[in-house]
């Protein structure tokens, strides 16, 4: 498989690392303002930067080309690279994390808040840490976690750092030198706490799962996400 890699950053690095080890050719290594064939790879890796992030993905739409993206922070175009992946017959797969432990900890998330959305006497708090070098916050892994919290619970959105209301969920963010992401989620009331914590020991998880995301889009069209890849019902 020929791989573009949309963004050569460290988490491009690790990729590039990761796909060679499994067989694959990186053909293209895209920084910000670099030129392009796009046509020349069968699949690309979108780990770029929010400024840049639409641009590539629809480059590749336009040119049929399938697209992984794992990108924060440019969301609120999200809808329409939807809508052009659709009328151009794409492919196409956004995460807010590829790492294939925390899709599974986003399902765990889910299963949790559901079973603690009528117990009134416990408090929801969230919190992530990731290196210093990250521009974002709260961490797009954080707010899917959140989002999946306020689909099966009467939580209502999401604050950074400070609670102000009780139908919303704090997160708080921190960046500390070297540290690859940790998130966790708990539930306090006054007699016990209930944990859930997910952490990453290096960038080589969210690495594999872009990959392995990669590998399973080929030959395919539409709109996936990360439960589609491993098959979660």
């Amino acid at each position: 498989m020929k791989i573009a890699l949309l963004g050569y950053g460290r988490m491009g690095k690790e990729i590039e690392k990761i796909a060679i080890s499994r067989g694959h050719e990186i053909v293209i290594k895209k920084d910000v303002d670099t030129e392009i064939d796009i046509t020349l790879a069968d699949v690309a890796i979108d780990f770029s930067i929010p400024n840049s992030a639409f641009n590539n993905i629809s480059n590749c739409f336009e040119n049929k080309v399938p697209v992984i993206s794992g990108t924060t922070g440019w969301l609120d175009k999200y809808n329409d690279a939807v809508r052009l992946c659709e009328e151009k017959k794409g492919a196409f797969i956004y995460a807010s994390n590829f790492s294939l432990g925390v899709n599974i900890f986003f399902e765990l998330n889910k299963q949790l808040a559901k079973m603690m959305s009528n117990l009134e006497d416990y408090n929801i708090s969230m919190e992530e840490i990731h290196h210093t070098k990250k521009l974002d916050a709260p961490s797009g892994t954080a707010i899917t976690l959140a989002e999946g919290i306020i689909e099966n619970s009467s939580k209502k959105d999401w604050e950074l750092d400070n609670n102000t209301s009780e139908e919303n969920i704090p997160i708080v963010a921190k960046r500390i030198p070297e540290v690859p992401g940790t998130h966790t989620v708990w539930y306090n009331s006054k007699v016990d706490s209930i944990e859930i914590k997910h952490t990453a020991h290096s960038r080589q998880g969210f690495a594999l799962g872009a990959v392995v995301a990669a590998e399973w889009i080929l030959g395919k069209t539409g709109v996936f996400n990360m439960k589609d890849v491993l098959n979660i019902s």
